[in-house]
C-alpha cells in the first residue's frame, strides 16, 4: 500500500508539490496563531500570618517583661500589673494548641509569680521575685511550646 503511493507521488509531481505547499503554508499559519496566543498568567494568592490572641498576649508579656527588666535595673521598684493575666485562661491558642493539665498548673504558678512582681509588701527581693517569674516562663515553654526559649532567657537580670 505504500509503495502504490510512493509511486503515485512520484508519477503526479504537480499534485506532490501542491500537496507539500499546503503542508508548509497549513504549519506557518499553525505557528503565527501560537505566536498570537498571550501566556497565561497565574497569580499566587500568598496566605498572611496570622497570630492567634495568645501568640499576641504572649508578645505583649514580653515587651512589659523587658520593660519591667529594664526598671529593676535602673534601680525602680514596679507598683501596678497593667496587663490582666487571666486572659491567659480564655485567650485564643494557637492552631493545634490546646490547653493541657500541666499548662493549666503552669499558668496558675506563673500569674502568681507576675503579681509578685509587682507586691510592694513582699519580703522578698525585687530581682529575685523578677527571675521567679521569669523562671516559670521557662518551665512552661520547656513542656508547652518551646520556640520563644532563648528570647525568654534574655529577659533574666543576672
Amino acid at each position: 500500500m505504500a509503495l502504490k503511493l510512493m509511486v503515485f507521488y512520484l508519477k503526479n509531481k504537480h499534485f506532490t508539490l501542491l500537496f507539500l505547499l499546503f503542508l508548509w503554508v497549513y504549519n506557518c499559519k499553525n505557528e503565527e496563531k501560537l505566536a498570537e496566543e498571550q501566556p497565561i498568567e497565574k497569580t499566587v494568592e500568598y496566605e498572611m500570618y496570622k497570630p492567634s490572641e495568645m501568640s499576641i498576649f504572649m508578645n505583649a508579656m514580653y515587651a512589659y517583661n523587658l520593660s519591667l527588666k529594664a526598671q529593676i535595673v535602673a534601680g525602680e521598684t514596679p507598683t501596678s500589673m497593667p496587663l490582666d493575666l487571666l486572659k491567659l485562661h480564655s485567650a485564643e491558642m494557637t492552631d493545634g494548641k490546646g490547653r493541657t493539665e500541666n499548662w493549666q498548673s503552669f499558668v496558675n504558678v506563673f500569674i502568681a509569680s507576675q503579681e509578685a512582681v509587682a507586691d510592694t509588701l513582699s519580703n522578698t527581693e525585687l530581682k529575685v521575685r523578677y527571675n521567679n517569674a521569669i523562671t516559670n516562663c521557662l518551665n512552661c515553654h520547656k513542656t508547652e511550646c518551646t520556640g520563644p526559649i532563648p528570647k525568654i532567657k534574655k529577659l533574666l537580670i543576672q
